[in-house]
């Protein structure tokens, strides 16, 4: 371990004795015997500062480690963990500090622990992700003093170590916290057997009176000399496409967070969901141009490799090519998919260009459209009007609030379903529908 060694200092036991010497001594004009008062604390604080130095430790006897973190997700509070290794013979006083991270907000700036002669000791810190990524944590930085305390000596410790911020997915562990796997029984997720629908073949019997003519079948037919019929099922896995707006809209912010964040942690509480039914994930992510793509896929591997590329995508700002992206689209839907498109496009410039594509789409498989409401506008919608500028905000906040409804209403009419929640919950209502759909068979 490489160590860029920091010069000792006096610690704040020692200024506090230097502190205590100069006022007796600054008092002693008036009251005469408090210079020889402070002559002593002066004369006992240098030979202490000395024992001090003598007795070390030796900054080769300390040795501080940062723990691999555990998942860090956006909004969800985590401990970094530290390992204090302490094997001189003195107990020493430990404190720690973190390099800056621009994706995490340290609740502490220092932390302290005590660690016996010739032990190991552990310590954490709360820290606070507040952006999603990849990131790394810089140098740590760690002073120690031993019991006397006058000098405290700094060492600067090389630990940089890449990590990553994964979206919020608490949606999911909510789900399983509500026995998930038996709401997901019911709702059909499993295999559904319904004869005479579906297109994977189940099994064969003979043929009854008002069975379709289209079902029998003829090779089984030739061989048992009698009619047969061929029963299907629902098929197991479906396709289900992770449509992401990355441009310019996207990046507007709802309380800490951009508004892709939240679609980001959206469509992968989704897929996880859509996993324990083996429904194969696929996802795009687009800006000006296509970000990210991969075509559904039921394999775990590839599944998390598309978690890992999407939660390391940034939003751009600039405006998004919804032309170019489903034209690009179209390539993966090699059969009837549910396509999930998460969007902030609502004014009517943007849903001009987006409105034909998504209608045309909806003719061949099943659309639903994302959106996430502000709750600025219901607030302003809802506060009294006592001046100019509060008329000019509920004006504002009216036009907002008109434009999404039409954005809906126009897509309720082109046979597109849409979500339009609070950003908070639209974990849980992608979810919900996503299960509705799924228990209805619509898909």
């Amino acid at each position: 371990m490489n160590k860029f060694r920091l010069p000792g200092w006096f610690s704040n036991r020692s200024y506090a004795s230097l502190g205590l010497a100069a006022i007796l001594l600054a008092a002693s004009p008036a009251v005469g015997f408090l210079a020889l008062f402070g002559m002593l604390v002066f004369a006992a604080w240098g030979i202490l500062c000395i024992v001090d130095l003598v007795v070390g430790p030796k900054r080769d006897f300390l040795r501080a480690t940062r723990l691999r973190p555990e998942r860090l997700a956006l909004r969800m509070r985590a401990e970094l963990v530290y390992e204090i290794e302490n094997r001189s013979g003195w107990d020493v006083r430990v404190g720690l500090l973190e390099t800056p991270v621009r994706t995490l907000r340290l609740v502490e700036d220092e932390v302290c622990a005590s660690v016996p002669a010739r032990s190991v000791a552990r310590t954490q810190r709360a820290v606070f992700p507040v952006a999603r990524g990849r990131d790394e944590f810089g140098d740590l930085y760690f002073w120690f003093e031993n019991r006397i305390g006058m000098i405290r000596r700094r060492v600067r410790v090389s630990a940089v170590s890449p990590f990553r911020v994964y979206p919020d997915l608490s949606a999911v562990e909510r789900y399983r916290t509500l026995h998930v796997r038996n709401r997901v029984i019911e709702a059909g997720l499993r295999r559904m057997r319904l004869r005479g629908q579906g297109t994977e073949f189940e099994s064969l019997r003979d043929y009854t009176v008002g069975d379709a003519f289209r079902s029998i079948d003829w090779k089984a037919t030739a061989r048992r000399m009698k009619l047969m019929v061929t029963q299907h099922e629902v098929e197991r896995s479906q396709n289900i496409v992770l449509l992401l707006d990355a441009g310019r809209l996207m990046t507007a912010r709802i309380d800490e967070q951009r508004k892709f964040d939240y679609a980001i942690g959206a469509a992968l509480s989704l897929a996880a969901i859509a996993g324990l039914a083996n429904d194969r994930i696929g996802a795009m992510a687009f800006a000006a141009d296509v970000m990210y793509a991969a075509a559904p896929s039921q394999a775990a591997p590839s599944r998390r490799a598309m978690s890992d590329a999407l939660c390391d995508i940034e939003p751009r700002f600039e405006e998004a090519n919804y032309t170019r992206a489903f034209s690009a689209l179209r390539q993966y839907l090699k059969k009837r998919s549910l396509i999930v498109f998460f969007t902030d496009a609502i004014d009517p410039i943007a849903q001009s260009d987006l409105l034909l594509e998504i209608a045309t789409l909806a003719r061949r498989n099943l659309v639903v459209v994302v959106f996430m409401n502000d709750g600025a506008v219901r607030s302003a919608l809802d506060q009294p009007v006592k001046s100019a500028l509060d008329a000019a905000r509920v004006g504002v906040a009216l036009d907002l609030a008109h434009e999404r409804s039409v954005a809906t209403a126009r897509l309720a009419r082109a046979g597109v379903h849409t979500i339009d929640v609070p950003a908070k919950a639209m974990s849980m209502a992608l979810i919900d529908e996503y299960l509705k759909i799924k228990g209805r068979g619509a898909l």
